[in-house]
């Protein structure tokens, strides 16, 4: 399967940390279409990562699907089904938890404009970010197989770390 035949509505789903905001950036801009982070439209810019309230995220959830083409990173299992629907073809990351634990320690203490960070919010090591890296995204593994499974559009699923950059490789892509 190849980024050609996932169409113009892609969604991005995986970890937190596996690459999904800088994959989304790249594909947008090898295929001219917008990059949708859904962390920037589920907390509100400018904030230490607040979250909106429910049905604010969900309207702006809704907007950006309707789109003609569009490639969004991000899971928010809430909105999955409305998205699904809309989406041409869904590509999933799944590195290591220590690849992603490494990546969220790096990205907090080093990069400062990250791809799908928070407008005006500067990234910082959270505790319970921690947490969910290391306890509860290994248990959710099996849910999140389970569920690309069952998807019935074009999909490519990425294993590891380098699964992933061999796909930006014969993709073409550029981080």
């Amino acid at each position: 399967m190849t980024l050609d035949e996932l169409g113009p509505r892609l969604c991005i789903l995986g970890p937190s940390n596996s690459g999904k905001s800088t994959l989304a950036v790249a594909i947008g801009r090898a295929r001219g279409l917008p990059p949708v982070h859904l962390d920037q439209l589920y907390h509100r810019p400018n904030t230490d990562w607040q979250p909106r309230p429910v049905e604010e995220f969900v309207a702006l959830h809704d907007a950006a699907i309707a789109g003609a083409g569009w490639v969004m990173d991000g899971n928010y299992s809430r909105c999955l089904p409305q998205r699904l629907e809309r989406a041409t073809g869904v590509i999933m990351l799944n590195v290591s938890t220590p690849t992603s634990l490494f990546r969220y320690l790096r990205r907090s203490w080093f990069e400062r404009d990250r791809r799908g960070g928070l407008e005006g919010a500067r990234d910082s090591v959270k505790w319970g970010m921690i947490r969910h890296i290391t306890v509860i995204t290994p248990g959710n593994r099996r849910r999140n197989r389970e569920t690309f499974d069952h998807i019935v559009l074009p999909k490519i699923r990425l294993e590891t770390a380098r699964d992933l950059v061999r796909f930006y490789r014969s993709e073409g892509l550029e981080r």
